[in-house]
């Protein structure tokens, strides 16, 4: 269910990426909404990856193991403070929506365009406090064992979106920009969004009743608990800090560059990004979102061996799925982009764009997958001060290729080297936070992990071949087109991927033997 649920949630987020893509375009009005809506956006990704989920699963596990009555009483004063913070988080973005885009993130917009996205960002803002509460809810459902409703309920967001950028395309005649767009449009736009995002946070709690999770308003910590909170809490919020100021300068950049060549700029990088991370999205966080209460139950236990066991078996599982993924994107990037984007507002020349980008972000798949899983297990031991000290790492490195991409290659290019860079940074944070988890753990399961990841990567290549030889084939007799990049893109997926399943039972990979076993299972009419 917990699996079905994501998949369907991806599902969904690929259909709201190609209809907002097909509704908005790369130009000025897609940088403007989609700069705006990155806000509350980015702020939902690290409350997910490090602020709350970070936090809140291991404290909760921890005040459980400890008294179960403890643990409820703790829960609900964490609720309560969440409530408080994000209140006040949202009131104060709501204030610095001008700061936002004229320092940070939209620089070199002027006129109407900035009027707009400031508009945006404002109304946005409002996001922020129901992500938070929906990541909150989240992890409370996640340490009770409750997974299917997070991941069933951005399924809701999703659709409001579509049927937000559908209503869009419909009310709209010709090229809407900046300075044409109307009030009710702007109001179509930010009430879907809004609306959207309020759904999913709400969606969560017959699933939270149902859980036995009651929550009664109350701030009666006790002694030591606010500072258990605050010192793991301070150390995320570094890491946000971090990854923020990080962000913050590669759109500015990536805006800057979008001004001096339109179509280059933020929005084709921003759907490029969407796209890489659907294949992490529907694996690596369910696989995360499985592992992480039970490493913090055997990490609370001083297990240190089955933190390791947990591990091992969760990135050799994932990478089974996300190898593949990645070689699928780098081979027919563009016609993953031509079936899904290119609509609308979106021709072949801008649908290009983003699959050069998304090819250069699908080498970073893998490492940026298990770069998340190895985070994860510094969370399970309560851990946040050492994220923080490797995102100095990734972040330095992320910005200073993202000023050399920039300074260095045309603006058309621009894009493309911030991706390179983001890969780049991405396996520098591997690199390091494997080198502190393998002390950490004495050891890493390096043997099994090295073994099965030199079999994917021998089964990867007849994959590879059979797409690349699929799609010159189509290209050359049919030329570039929908059905034709429809015909490569299936019958190179479903070829490659047969291949690549049977090389890799013949090199007997176990991890893709139990994948097989469990689709099997869920196959109807099967045990």
């Amino acid at each position: 269910m917990m699996a079905l649920g994501t998949l369907a949630s991806r599902i969904t987020g690929f259909l709201r990426t190609a209809v907002l893509g097909a509704a908005l375009g790369t130009a000025a009005l897609g940088d403007a909404y989609n700069t705006a809506n990155t806000i509350p956006v980015i702020v939902y990704d690290l409350l997910l990856g490090g602020i709350l989920t970070s936090v809140v699963v291991p404290l909760i596990v921890r005040a459980k193991e400890r008294d179960p009555q403890y643990g409820v009483r703790f829960e609900q004063r964490l609720f309560t403070l969440a409530v408080l913070g994000l209140a006040m988080m949202t009131a104060v973005a709501v204030l610095l929506g001008p700061i936002f885009i004229d320092y940070i993130y939209g620089r070199d917009f002027t006129g109407d365009k900035r009027d707009l996205a400031v508009l945006f960002t404002q109304l946005f803002a409002v996001q922020i406090f129901f992500l938070g509460l929906s990541a909150f809810g989240g992890a409370i459902l996640n340490t009770r064992n409750r997974f299917a409703a997070p991941m069933w309920a951005p399924v809701l967001n999703n659709i409001v979106i579509c049927c937000t950028g559908v209503a869009f395309i419909l009310v709209v005649t010709g090229t809407v920009t900046p300075e044409s767009i109307t009030g009710g449009q702007v109001a179509i736009l930010a009430g879907g969004t809004i609306g959207g995002i309020a759904l999913q946070t709400l969606a969560l709690w017959p699933s939270l009743r149902g859980s036995g999770f009651r929550w009664r308003p109350r701030l009666d910590f006790q002694r030591g608990e606010l500072g258990q909170i605050l010192g793991m809490a301070g150390w995320s919020l570094l890491y946000l800090v971090l990854t923020q100021t990080g962000f913050a300068v590669t759109t500015s950049l990536l805006n800057s560059a979008g001004e001096q060549a339109p179509g280059h700029g933020y929005s084709p990088y921003s759907y490029a990004y969407q796209l890489f991370q659907l294949p992490y999205a529907i694996i690596g966080v369910t696989v995360i979102t499985a592992l992480l209460p039970r490493m913090s139950a055997h990490a609370a236990e001083g297990r240190t061996a089955l933190v390791r066991d947990d591990f091992s078996a969760g990135m050799r599982l994932a990478s089974v799925i996300i190898l593949p993924a990645a070689a699928l994107m780098v081979v027919l990037g563009p016609e993953i982009i031509a079936v899904a984007l290119e609509h609308g507002n979106i021709d072949h020349q801008a649908g290009l764009v983003i699959a050069h980008i998304m090819q250069v972000f699908a080498v970073a798949l893998v490492p940026f997958a298990i770069y998340q899983l190895t985070l994860r297990v510094f969370y399970a031991h309560g851990d946040t001060r050492t994220p923080a000290f490797i995102a100095v790492a990734t972040v330095a490195t992320n910005v200073a290729l993202a000023f050399t991409a920039y300074h260095v290659l045309e603006a058309e290019q621009v894009a493309i080297g911030i991706a390179a860079g983001f890969a780049v940074a991405n396996t520098v944070g591997l690199l390091v936070s494997w080198t502190v988890l393998r002390r950490k753990l004495g050891g890493m399961d390096g043997r099994r992990i090295a073994g099965a990841h030199l079999k994917l990567l021998v089964a990867i290549w007849p994959l590879i071949g059979f797409a690349y030889a699929v799609q010159a084939i189509v290209d050359a007799w049919l030329g570039p087109g929908f059905a034709p990049a429809l015909l490569s893109l299936i019958v190179g997926s479903a070829g490659g991927g047969i291949l690549y399943v049977v090389f890799a039972r013949l090199l007997r990979v176990a991890e893709v033997q139990t994948m097989l076993s469990t689709v099997s299972r869920r196959l109807p009419g099967r045990g």
